[in-house]
């Protein structure tokens, strides 16, 4: 599909562009402002101020990061893309792992139960909010044209995204080492963070190509290159200041509410704050959907999600460590463990189905059903028996990503070959000269 132009003329975009970046800075000063100030509200109302906060610098820091790529290669890009937008969730996890170094009985279960429930976000809800809104933008197209032959709905990655996909698939198998253990160790630390250099070294290697920039990261856009340099780093770094000096608070509100309401604090940190981490981003994803940019859309997450299991995983047990804890690294408790096994199926079976470098509206469907079912198993089942709804679901991602295994192993293949042998720059010329469209329309 080609890509239509942005909505509005060059003098309405920047000006709603500059509202939209004003409300963010507007929601994020709060947060700042009080922890300058040593206030720190209650429980509650904690948690809704500094989450606010988050929320607001998660925006500012999602679209400086768009803007990044005029500035860098494509694929460098929606690394450093992926990184920043997840530094919300970094902070909030280091916070926990932090504390956990002085008191591990208290906060090491909570230490990774933030990035667990942001990546089961992401695939069971991030992924298939990208496919919908695509398959509607041009199915409604196509009906405006009274096209009546077949459409493709599907959303499709580029052949160079295939690294992307790729180091996912290892970083996948080796998370499924993790629930087997009883602590987040050091050596894990070096496995992940080797692993995410190299894929920072492999996609890096990739030439820079005009991006699709919307709303205020169009605005920098548009700004020349002193100018936009000096305002992405800016924003980047007040942004910054504002998750920095909030995380704290918030990670305290979460837990005092949990233990005033008498609300499990596990489930408050694993789900309530990537509401707060992750919205920005899956914003930034659906309106790249909306703008029928689903490549760009379904990438950014997929980049998210690589950083997510190597980067984020692998530099907890250095938090613990420097905070205080022992050096044999962070403990994993059975729940812990548990939510790991769950998290790492579910990505296991979402590779699957990116191995052909796509997702169709059936694919999208499954990833969210399976994604709500485990909620709805919880919620019926009594507490004592939950345990076995993780363990299930988790073994029903992996036996349905075993049989797609078996039946794509071909396209395995040649996904293996693409992400870790085939230079960056000859497989984004192969996608200059190919061109595919993103769905079929006359």
């Amino acid at each position: 599909m080609s890509h239509p132009p942005d909505a509005g003329s060059d003098r309405i975009v920047p000006r709603r562009a500059v509202w939209a970046i004003a409300a963010a800075a507007a929601m994020a000063l709060p947060g700042l402002v009080l922890r300058i100030g040593g206030s720190h509200p209650a429980e509650i109302a904690g948690v809704v101020v500094f989450g606010v906060s988050i929320i607001g610098a998660a925006f500012l820091l999602a679209w400086g990061a768009e803007a990044l790529q005029l500035d860098v290669s494509r694929g460098l890009a929606l690394a450093v893309l992926a990184l920043i937008a997840v530094l919300p969730e970094y902070i909030v996890d280091f916070t926990f792992a932090s504390k956990a170094g002085q008191n591990p009985g208290k906060y090491a279960p909570l230490a990774l139960a933030n990035m667990t429930g942001s990546n089961r976000l992401l695939i069971g809800v991030g992924w298939p909010l990208v496919v919908f809104l695509g398959a509607w933008r041009v199915s409604r197209i196509a009906r405006r044209r009274n096209y009546t032959g077949e459409i493709d709905t599907s959303a499709h990655l580029d052949r160079s995204q295939s690294i992307e996909i790729s180091f996912l698939a290892v970083a996948t198998l080796y998370s499924l080492t993790l629930p087997l253990k009883s602590r987040l160790a050091l050596y894990d630390t070096v496995v992940l963070v080797a692993l995410y250099l190299v894929y920072a070294w492999r996609v890096s290697h990739a030439p820079s190509e005009p991006p699709h920039l919307v709303g205020p990261a169009r605005l920098f856009g548009m700004l020349t290159p002193a100018r936009r340099r000096t305002a992405v780093g800016l924003v980047l770094l007040f942004a910054g200041t504002v998750i920095i000096a909030s995380a704290e608070p918030f990670a305290d509100s979460l837990v005092d509410t949990g233990r005033n309401l008498g609300v499990s604090t596990f489930l408050l940190v694993q789900w309530l704050a990537p509401l707060a981490s992750e919205s920005p981003e899956l914003l930034v994803a659906a309106l790249f959907a909306w703008r029928l940019h689903t490549k760009a859309g379904l990438g950014t997450l997929v980049s998210s999600k690589v950083n997510q299991w190597t980067l984020l995983v692998g530099t907890l047990p250095i938090v613990f460590v420097i905070a205080g804890g022992a050096a044999r690294g962070l403990p994993l408790d059975h729940l812990q463990r548990e939510e790991l096994f769950l998290t790492a199926a579910q990505s296991a079976f979402a590779v699957s189905v990116l191995a052909s470098r796509s997702i169709s509206v059936r694919e999208a469907w499954a990833l969210l059903v399976l994604f709500v079912s485990q909620f709805a198993l919880g919620a019926v089942l009594p507490e004592a028996q939950r345990h076995w709804e993780r363990i299930g679901v988790g073994i029903a991602y992996l036996v349905l990503a075993a049989a797609l295994i078996v039946v794509q192993r071909r396209q395995f293949a040649e996904l293996a070959q693409d992400g870790f042998r085939t230079p960056a720059a000859e497989l984004m010329h192969e996608r200059e000269r190919e061109r595919e469209p993103e769905a079929s329309l006359p």
